[in-house]
């Protein structure tokens, strides 16, 4: 089990947000929850805030690909083998509708082949509390093996 899902586990969702926030303290900005955490699956819940809120009273782009990255990050640490490493290479994003709610962020790397190194692909979605798709983003993750 990788030490951040090991983490995960024994601390909870709450406890390992805020740890996570403190490893990387940019995400700290959206206060996100990182709800759900497995190989493959990640998801990461975002509080509407006028902080992170643009001049249309919408989630700003950069708080969705903030959310990205960190669901797409935490799910790639999680997915590797043990002694790999990962950096984000890019990301190429849609926004696809105004986000005026709590969002939600679901990495999705199940059918990606984690064994290997090189550049995996992950894609993932940001929806409102009403289901409606606002973002999508695929993220190219550059893998090394031990």
């Amino acid at each position: 089990m990788s030490q951040f899902l090991s983490m995960f586990t024994s601390v909870g969702p709450e406890k390992f947000s805020q740890m996570a926030c403190q490893m990387a303290p940019y995400f700290s900005t959206i206060n996100p929850l990182i709800s759900e955490l497995r190989a493959g699956h990640s998801q990461v819940l975002v509080p509407f805030r006028r902080e992170i809120t643009n001049h249309l009273g919408t989630v700003h782009a950069i708080a969705l690909c903030n959310a990205a990255e960190l669901a797409a990050g935490v799910m790639t640490d999680v997915s590797i083998p043990p002694g790999a490493r990962w950096i984000p290479k890019g990301m190429s994003v849609e926004y696809l509708a105004k986000a005026k709610t709590d969002v939600r962020a679901v990495a999705d790397g199940g059918a990606v082949d984690w064994s290997t190194a090189g550049d995996k692909v992950v894609v993932v979605d940001i929806r409102d509390e009403e289901g409606v798709q606002v973002f999508t983003a695929r993220i190219t993750m550059n893998v090394k093996l031990a």
